[in-house]
């Protein structure tokens, strides 16, 4: 597909993020910001209880990753499943898709960690030029 039919492929399309109104872009500030990216990529690999997921993000807070799970719930990319048992169990895995959105932001991860030597060398590089510590 050539710019100008992708383009216009793009103007077909019912949603558009770059709009201030279009509620897309409240879905890709969930995906793309740091705990959403984090967990969707945590739970790609398997259903995980509240705090196996939060030692798998390390750094988030319970809070923090309480609102992230309701926000992708809420998306539709995560389903929480409360077992009636005592202590009361919640599973939160993937939808499918949250599986599909998983694998592309995985994707993207794997490609900036195999390129985070390009990077380090360019912030080395930037901090130097400016005469940054």
């Amino acid at each position: 597909m050539d710019g100008i039919q992708e383009r216009t492929a793009e103007q077909d399309l019912p949603y558009n993020v770059f709009a201030k109104a279009c509620p897309s872009r409240g879905t890709l500030e969930h995906v793309t910001g740091r705990w959403g990216g984090l967990t969707l990529g945590a739970l790609y690999e398997g259903p995980l209880r509240f705090n196996e997921l939060r030692r798998r993000v390390d750094g988030v807070s319970e809070k923090m990753l309480s609102q992230t799970l309701h926000a992708l719930e809420r998306d539709g990319l995560v389903h929480r499943e409360a077992q009636p048992t005592n202590p009361p169990r919640v599973d939160y895995e993937l939808t499918p898709l949250g599986r599909e959105v998983a694998e592309r932001l995985l994707s993207l991860i794997r490609f900036v960690e195999g390129r985070m030597d390009d990077v380090l060398a360019a912030r080395e590089h930037y901090d130097t030029a400016r005469g940054a510590l």
